[in-house]
């Protein structure tokens, strides 16, 4: 092609002109050769002065962003510098532009999703593909770098151009509310002043106190089954404080406006309705240190209640396959299988070396579901009722008393030592919370969980971890109550014997058909004795003097079951260099001025023994038989023993608390009174005594304070060991000497353990003989 007319000027595609001189100017857009010399020409306005038509609209789109992705390569022209004469080596070769095709780039596109910056290897292979020069690749990415980076940088500035329209109005409205201030608590002009850092510090404290409380609410709200709104009353019946010094940095208004006692009375309330509570152990902290329950602790601890309310409450209701009832139909085993797939379970996997048990019993009781919530939320009451398995509690603290005068929403933090009356079982030391909520009328769930879940240290010195449990009970038209009690517990099984692992992996120990059986027992016993017809079946005894006796006999069993395992109710010391044998468990303690118990020094020695062939029921009718007691008891002098008086607990012949004297085989000896009780269920029985001086024991039957009567008790309990057998355990406590700085002599434990392995190996030889 040339670049030369026939008059031998060069041509310019038709695009000369002519100027007043006559001379041939350059198209506009070319730049003569020598003021752009070895220069290229970049400006994309360059290219369009020398296309016309199609090609010269399409690059003024692609400036103005039109078709951007749909180009590559670039539009220059370029020049080459030479001598003024050589004029063909003056002009810029013009290059055809390249219109990808609509495959192309839609590869192009796909590829720069994936990889926005390819290297080197992949454009060959791009440009192999799509039929393009590896150069041509290359400036298309660039172009659609540079196209995404000026869309992003477009978007960022119109955010900007927001967020300063914004400021700019905040700070218009401030400056009109700092021009004309108004009181917030009289909506009259303000007086400026100047703010002090401390007042200015309050009401940043303030601010953040109401947003935690906004949230509170909230979770209040799910919590009792209520709205927000209804926390803005003066319903609520809020928890005293434990540590009047929290007041001032709790209080955050004249309402008390959070049902689970997060936020204190005000500091002008009368000191008589929030008496202050003794400083407590957290034992959100591992129990070591002292110190009150923070804000956050109070949170977790909600949403622990309610997790744990809604894990029971399925494990309640669910059937079959999650349980599996015995072949007898008397209890209910867990299927943990289906458990970890069907219940939203709080807990992870069990510390090293523990294992769950898990069981749960229906059952009828003699109470109301109001009063047996009263009960469980009240800590004394509850370890009243269940002495046999509490050996000792106390609350830690009250976080909610409930809402509209009931225990709906009650919420306590609680600390308990549970045990089995074996020394062979080991003490469970548990941290619980206790949630009660009522689901309707006459309808009302308790839970308790370990709080070991949330604390920092889960696994520091906790032997057990109690899973969701507790029961749900349903008013019945005759005044009882319809129980579903559920017990699910994970434990160190390293500190249990031998003999009673089945026992306790089967749930007949700590399960839900002990607590359930050991609750009926009590509430007929109550029923049973508030009873006109009730009366002693000699007649030897006056109303006044029944109650007197049968508070005497609850101390005395009370007693026998703090004494069997080492239990911090009472200062016992074990002594392992005394013990006979493993099995055998010798302790002392230290009695110096307490009622109800001769001073000195007190001993005692408690063991179990398997008995396989025979059963609970048989055992313990040969045990509280009073004729039999001489084939076993030292203390009957050989000779045989009747009862004075015989007060009837319940339907069952065998809850009863008895008198009994032992008849003096000869002149010199003096007959004794033996005060006994027994009682019986389910889950297994007792035979309580102890000998009472005859004097206070006349005072306590005329009706007498029975507080300062002075026993030691003994007994046996009675557990089924899962067969057809028994699981006897004999325990003594004994005075050894009256002087309480004595020390313990060898030849006083020799004396204990010499007694309580004769009398086993009397039962042993005379209960195989019973009933024949």
């Amino acid at each position: 092609m040339s670049f030369w007319r026939s008059d031998g000027l060069p041509d310019y595609g038709g695009a000369t002109s002519m100027n007043a001189g006559g001379d041939l100017s350059p198209p506009r857009g070319l730049v003569s050769h020598r003021s752009q010399k070895k220069h290229s020409f970049t400006s994309p306005a360059l290219s369009l002065g020398l296309q016309t038509g199609t090609e010269a609209h399409m690059n003024l789109s692609r400036i103005t962003g039109d078709e951007n992705d749909s180009r590559s390569g670039s539009d220059n022209l370029e020049t080459v510098s030479g001598d003024d004469v050589d004029q063909e080596q003056n002009l810029r070769k013009k290059k055809r532009h390249h219109r990808h095709t609509p495959q192309q780039i839609q590869e192009l596109e796909a590829l720069f999703k994936e990889c926005p910056h390819p290297d080197e290897k992949q454009r060959l292979e791009l440009s192999r593909r799509l039929c393009l020069e590896s150069r041509q690749v290359k400036f298309w990415f660039q172009n659609r770098r540079t196209q995404m980076k000026s869309q992003f940088e477009r978007h960022e500035n119109a955010i900007l151009r927001q967020e300063n329209d914004k400021l700019r109005a905040e700070n218009m409205a401030i400056g009109e509310a700092t021009r004309n201030p108004v009181c917030s608590n009289c909506g009259g002009a303000a007086m400026l002043g100047e703010i002090s850092l401390e007042e200015q510090n309050l009401r940043i404290e303030n601010a953040r106190l109401k947003e935690e409380l906004d949230r509170l609410c909230t979770l209040a709200g799910k919590f009792l089954g209520r709205s927000t709104a209804y926390f803005a009353a003066d319903n609520i019946d809020v928890a005293p404080p434990p540590f009047p010094r929290l007041l001032p940095e709790l209080g955050v208004g004249s309402n008390a406006c959070f049902a689970a006692g997060l936020v204190s009375p005000p500091v002008t309330a009368a000191p008589e309705l929030f008496p202050p509570m003794p400083t407590t152990i957290n034992p959100l902290h591992g129990g070591a240190a002292i110190a009150p329950l923070t804000s956050s602790d109070r949170s977790m601890l909600l949403e622990l209640a309610l997790a744990a309310m809604d894990e029971l409450m399925a494990m309640a209701h669910m059937d079959a396959p999650l349980w599996i009832r015995s072949s007898d139909n008397s209890a209910e085993a867990l299927n943990y299988d289906q458990y970890h797939r069907s219940v939203r379970h709080i807990a992870g996997l069990p510390p090293a070396g523990f294992v769950a048990e898990a069981s749960r019993q229906t059952g009828t009781v003699i109470i109301n579901s109001l009063a047996l919530v009263e009960t469980f939320m009240d800590s004394d009451r509850w370890a009243n009722m269940f002495s046999s398995i509490v050996a000792k509690n106390r609350t830690v603290e009250v976080i909610c008393n409930g809402v509209g005068g009931t225990k709906n929403g009650a919420l306590q933090l609680m600390r308990a030592e549970l045990q089995v009356l074996s020394p062979l079982v080991a003490i469970r030391e548990v941290n619980f919370l206790r949630f009660c909520k009522q689901q309707a009328e006459g309808a009302w769930v308790v839970v308790d969980v370990s709080v070991d879940f949330i604390r920092e240290n889960a696994s520091s010195g906790s032997n057990c971890r109690l899973m969701p449990s507790g029961f749900v009970a349903q008013d019945m038209p005759n005044g009882c109550s319809k129980l579903v009690w559920v017990e699910h517990a994970e434990y160190d099984e390293s500190q249990v014997h031998l003999l009673y692992r089945p026992l306790l992996r089967s749930g007949l120990a700590f399960g839900a058909g002990r607590w359930l059986a050991t609750l009926q027992r009590r509430c007929e016993c109550l029923a049973f004795l508030l009873s006109a017809s009730n009366s002693d079946e000699s007649g030897a005894i006056t109303a006044s003097g029944r109650r007197s006796m049968l508070k005497l006999a609850q101390r005395m069993t009370e007693a026998f079951c703090t004494g069997i395992c080492e239990s911090s109710a009472h200062e016992w010391t074990k002594l392992e260099s005394h013990s006979i044998g493993p099995d055998v468990q010798v302790m002392t303690r230290k009695s110096v001025g307490h009622p109800g118990e001769p001073a000195g020094v007190v001993l005692s020695t408690a063991t179990s023994v398997p008995l396989p062939l025979i059963s609970p029921k048989r055992l313990f009718d040969f045990l509280r038989e009073a004729g039999l007691r001489s084939k076993w008891d030292v203390l009957s002098n050989g000779g045989p023993m009747y009862e004075m008086a015989h007060i009837a607990k319940g339907q069952g012949a065998g809850d009863a608390v008895s008198l009994l004297r032992a008849s003096a085989v000869s002149s010199n000896q003096t007959s004794m009174l033996i005060l006994q009780e027994t009682c019986a269920d389910a889950s297994g029985a007792m035979v309580v005594y102890a000998p009472v001086d005859v004097p206070a024991m006349h005072l306590v039957m005329n009706g007498g304070d029975s507080a300062y009567v002075a026993l030691l008790p003994s007994g046996f309990a009675i557990l089924p060991d899962g067969g057809e057998g028994s699981l006897l355990t004999v325990g003594f406590q004994i005075l050894v000497n009256n002087q309480p700085t004595a020390k313990l002599t060898v030849e006083s434990v020799e004396t204990v353990n010499h007694l309580i392995s004769c009398t086993v190996q009397k039962i042993k030889a005379a209960v195989f003989h019973y009933g024949d």
